[in-house]
């Protein structure tokens, strides 16, 4: 266990909490500097504060940062079908229905049990559970996921993704026939006020940006290509329906009744784009639809004829 103390000087004053020690730590993630903030592992003048507390002048910051918990998640020898890998960077193509990360109630058969036993030179900042996770896509969307195998690359991954500079195109399959050839939606996100599990579109969220375009149009159905200009949480999912038109398949923000019998949304995570981090050049990843969602799109076509 460490303890840091930090004074406040001119330069800081007004900075919320939680920015000013993720400043300090740059090898520690903002998410992480908030966790050990709710923890009151910070102290502020020996006061507990909360992240959005704004630092001022002669402030007197104690920090105390705990030993690293003993990780316990086990290799787990899970195929996966890597699309790229060298020393600072894995990119894999995720299936549908496997879980990012480990996280409370589901510990095994996750992407990170995958890639401890396919490796174990894994980025440490986001903690024993999510080590080398930069980003997150959903349990049931399929697609491009990039892992992080050192901190430096996690760092500079991380940098990308905060400046939304990297590209992120999905596919999604959406109820109905969208009207206008493509869109912008700029609604912000954030907890649903009722169901806590649920994200929504809210005033006071943060601000999320999805661009679509329509690929294809069927009887009932469109099949819409989405770039992420932000990556909240079900952003894709979120958004599509609030203009109403949810995925097909997902069954938080989609119809009760679904016509498919589907594990989830038609969601696909095909092209990812970066910056790569020592090779300094644009790389880019594509992933083709699998073939459940294939086969959707063969019986939307065929209804056309």
């Amino acid at each position: 266990m460490e303890k840091i103390n930090f004074n406040i000087d001119d330069s800081s004053i007004g900075m919320r909490l939680d920015k000013y020690l993720s400043n300090c730590f740059k090898d520690k993630s903002r998410s992480y500097i908030q966790g050990i903030i709710q923890k009151e592992n910070v102290l502020v003048n020996g006061e507990v504060k909360k992240s959005n507390y704004n630092v001022r002048i002669n402030d007197v910051i104690n920090i105390t940062i705990p030993d690293p918990e003993e990780l316990n998640l086990k290799a787990e020898d899970i195929p996966l079908d890597i699309l790229y890998e060298d020393a600072d960077v894995i990119v894999v193509n995720k299936k549908q229905g496997m879980v990012v990360h480990p996280a409370s109630g589901v510990y095994s058969g996750t992407l990170v049990n995958a890639l401890l036993s396919h490796c174990t030179d894994l980025s440490g900042i986001n903690g024993i559970s999510r080590p080398g996770i930069v980003h997150r896509i959903d349990k049931d969307t399929s697609g491009v996921i990039v892992i992080a195998k050192n901190d430096n690359a996690h760092n500079i991954l991380a940098h990308q993704l905060k400046e939304h500079l990297m590209t992120r195109v999905y596919c999604a399959l959406v109820e109905g026939v969208l009207k206008n050839d493509e869109g912008i939606i700029d609604a912000p996100l954030g907890r649903h006020p009722q169901e806590k599990i649920k994200m929504a579109v809210v005033k006071d969220g943060k601000r999320a940006v999805t661009h679509y375009k329509v690929i294809e149009r069927f009887k009932a159905n469109s099949l819409v290509e989405c770039v992420l200009e932000t990556g909240r949480t079900h952003q894709i999912r979120v958004h599509m329906a609030n203009i109403g038109h949810p995925l097909v398949g997902d069954p938080v923000y989609g119809y009760k009744k679904q016509r498919f019998n589907l594990k989830g949304q038609l969601l696909h995570a095909k092209k990812l784009g970066f910056i790569h981090p020592t090779l300094y050049k644009y790389v880019e990843f594509q992933s083709p639809l699998p073939d459940y969602y294939l086969k959707v799109l063969c019986i939307l076509r065929n209804e056309l004829k």
